[in-house]
């Protein structure tokens, strides 16, 4: 005999559906970012020089790639742990989207900068030198700074708002979500450090002028954050 089967009720197909389109909305949205990356320019080279300069750009071109995939990787477990579809998620989902589209042009030419003052010049010689200049370096880091702390503190309420989900998960999807609410926010702060050290900095401070960078190693305290929360929340919650 066959079994019955539980018809599903209209609402949670309807949530269902429009967290699809979302998830797919946010999926090509951060697609076409990574497409605003091509390492050619907007035309394919013509000889062997062109080719090899384009090839100059590919490791600006692969940090930029890992940047944006962490930042859309983060919204993909996100919604794989909380089943929210109510308008704040969308609102901030929609949100982050935005910020992608802006953080992709100054994610590019941080790190083309970094890859040019690495090695000399030879790695992404596209970029112009003038933002090697003082007044190019602080709107440079104050741009991405602001735009790093934006797409981070997203992220950051996004996982924020799924706690208040967490009571129906199992225990540790629970930590997880708010471990990941704490780092975010952490990483949020960081970008946003390194804009207002940029702003703030006077002009020929010396060693002090490349703050705005040396902020980012505050990064590497991450995974300790991470821990903390997570030695905190196992000890405070419920088994």
């Amino acid at each position: 005999m066959l079994e019955a089967r539980t018809p599903v009720q209209p609402e949670t197909r309807h949530a269902r559906t429009e967290s699809a389109r979302l998830d797919n909305f946010v999926d090509g949205a951060f697609a076409f970012a990574i497409t605003l990356l091509v390492i050619s320019g907007a035309s394919l080279p013509k000889d062997i020089t062109a080719l090899e300069h384009a090839l100059r750009g590919v490791p600006a071109f692969a940090a930029c790639f890992a940047q944006l995939a962490w930042f859309w990787h983060a919204h993909v477990r996100w919604r794989d742990n909380v089943q929210l579809t109510d308008k704040r998620s969308l609102l901030l989902s929609l949100l982050l989207v935005f910020f992608a589209l802006i953080f992709v042009f100054p994610l590019h030419l941080f790190y083309s900068v970094i890859f040019k003052g690495m090695s000399g010049g030879a790695l992404s010689p596209d970029v112009a030198n003038s933002f090697t200049s003082y007044g190019g370096l602080v709107a440079f880091f104050t741009c991405y700074g602001f735009s790093y702390a934006c797409m981070a503190g997203t992220l950051a309420l996004l996982y924020r708002h799924g706690v208040q989900a967490s009571l129906r998960m199992d225990r540790e999807s629970m930590i997880s979500i708010r471990v990941w609410s704490v780092v975010f926010a952490y990483v949020a702060v960081v970008g946003l450090i390194s804009a207002l050290l940029a702003l703030a900095v006077p002009h020929d401070q010396g060693w002090l002028n490349a703050l705005p960078g040396y902020a980012y190693f505050l990064l590497v305290f991450t995974r300790l954050v991470a821990r903390r929360r997570r030695q905190h929340l196992d000890a405070t919650l419920p088994p």
